[in-house]
Protein backbone atom coordinates (compact mmCIF):
# COMPACT_ATOMS: atom_id res chain seq x y z
CA UNK A 1 0.00 0.00 0.00
CA UNK A 2 1.10 3.57 -0.68
CA UNK A 3 0.78 5.91 2.29
CA UNK A 4 0.79 9.66 1.67
CA UNK A 5 1.16 11.96 4.66
CA UNK A 6 0.71 15.72 4.51
CA UNK A 7 1.73 17.72 7.56
CA UNK A 8 -0.04 21.07 7.89
CA UNK A 9 0.44 24.00 10.20
CA UNK A 10 -2.74 24.18 12.29
CA UNK A 11 -2.97 27.98 12.27
CA UNK A 12 -3.34 28.38 8.50
CA UNK A 13 -3.44 24.81 7.10
CA UNK A 14 -0.23 25.47 5.16
CA UNK A 15 1.49 22.27 3.97
CA UNK A 16 4.87 22.15 5.75
CA UNK A 17 5.96 18.65 4.70
CA UNK A 18 4.84 15.57 2.87
CA UNK A 19 5.92 11.95 2.52
CA UNK A 20 4.90 9.32 -0.03
CA UNK A 21 5.96 5.79 0.81
CA UNK A 22 5.30 2.20 -0.15
CA UNK A 23 4.14 0.35 -3.25
CA UNK A 24 0.56 0.03 -4.46
CA UNK A 25 0.84 -3.66 -5.43
CA UNK A 26 -2.10 -3.11 -7.78
CA UNK A 27 -0.27 -4.95 -10.56
CA UNK A 28 3.17 -6.33 -11.38
CA UNK A 29 6.06 -3.85 -11.21
CA UNK A 30 6.26 -1.95 -14.48
CA UNK A 31 2.52 -2.43 -15.10
CA UNK A 32 1.16 -0.87 -11.90
CA UNK A 33 -0.95 2.11 -13.01
CA UNK A 34 -1.66 3.17 -9.42
CA UNK A 35 2.02 3.35 -8.53
CA UNK A 36 2.78 5.13 -11.80
CA UNK A 37 0.04 7.69 -11.18
CA UNK A 38 1.17 8.45 -7.64
CA UNK A 39 4.79 8.71 -8.76
CA UNK A 40 3.95 10.99 -11.69
CA UNK A 41 1.92 13.32 -9.48
CA UNK A 42 4.39 13.51 -6.59
CA UNK A 43 7.61 13.80 -8.61
CA UNK A 44 5.88 16.08 -11.12
CA UNK A 45 4.80 18.39 -8.31
CA UNK A 46 8.36 18.65 -6.98
CA UNK A 47 9.59 19.44 -10.50
CA UNK A 48 6.79 21.97 -11.07
CA UNK A 49 7.63 23.76 -7.81
CA UNK A 50 11.26 24.04 -8.87
CA UNK A 51 10.25 25.40 -12.28
CA UNK A 52 7.27 27.62 -11.39
CA UNK A 53 8.14 28.80 -7.87
CA UNK A 54 11.85 29.04 -8.57
CA UNK A 55 12.94 27.03 -5.55
CA UNK A 56 14.54 23.65 -5.11
CA UNK A 57 12.73 21.67 -2.46
CA UNK A 58 14.83 19.79 0.07
CA UNK A 59 13.42 16.47 -1.19
CA UNK A 60 14.72 12.97 -0.54
CA UNK A 61 13.82 10.11 -2.86
CA UNK A 62 14.60 6.43 -3.06
CA UNK A 63 12.75 3.32 -4.16
CA UNK A 64 9.16 3.66 -2.94
CA UNK A 65 9.76 6.81 -0.91
CA UNK A 66 9.68 10.58 -1.51
CA UNK A 67 9.56 13.24 1.18
CA UNK A 68 10.16 16.94 1.57
CA UNK A 69 10.10 19.63 4.20
CA UNK A 70 8.53 22.71 2.62
CA UNK A 71 10.30 26.03 3.20
CA UNK A 72 8.48 29.33 3.54
CA UNK A 73 9.67 31.47 0.65
CA UNK A 74 10.46 35.15 1.15
CA UNK A 75 8.83 35.93 -2.20
CA UNK A 76 5.13 35.78 -1.25
CA UNK A 77 4.01 35.26 -4.86
CA UNK A 78 6.37 32.32 -5.35
CA UNK A 79 5.36 30.95 -1.95
CA UNK A 80 1.69 31.13 -2.99
CA UNK A 81 2.46 29.28 -6.24
CA UNK A 82 4.30 26.60 -4.31
CA UNK A 83 1.40 26.08 -1.89
CA UNK A 84 -1.07 25.99 -4.79
CA UNK A 85 0.97 23.25 -6.46
CA UNK A 86 1.12 21.30 -3.19
CA UNK A 87 -2.64 21.63 -2.71
CA UNK A 88 -3.10 20.44 -6.28
CA UNK A 89 -0.95 17.41 -5.49
CA UNK A 90 -3.13 16.70 -2.44
CA UNK A 91 -6.30 16.86 -4.56
CA UNK A 92 -4.89 14.63 -7.32
CA UNK A 93 -3.57 12.02 -4.89
CA UNK A 94 -6.86 12.16 -3.00
CA UNK A 95 -8.69 11.38 -6.23
CA UNK A 96 -6.51 8.32 -6.78
CA UNK A 97 -7.11 7.24 -3.18
CA UNK A 98 -10.89 7.51 -3.70
CA UNK A 99 -10.70 5.19 -6.70
CA UNK A 100 -8.02 2.82 -5.40
CA UNK A 101 -8.49 2.96 -1.64
CA UNK A 102 -7.11 -0.54 -1.11
CA UNK A 103 -3.81 0.63 -2.60
CA UNK A 104 -3.45 4.30 -1.56
CA UNK A 105 -4.26 6.01 1.73
CA UNK A 106 -3.91 9.72 2.55
CA UNK A 107 -3.21 11.01 6.07
CA UNK A 108 -3.07 14.60 7.29
CA UNK A 109 -1.40 15.71 10.47
CA UNK A 110 -1.63 19.14 12.09
CA UNK A 111 1.25 20.85 13.86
Amino acid sequence: MITVTFVRRAADRRIVSFAVEGHAKYAKPGKDIVCAGVSAISVGTVNAIEELAGTELPAAMKNGWLSSDIPTLADEEADGRMQLLLESMAVMLGTIAQSYGKHVVIHEQLL
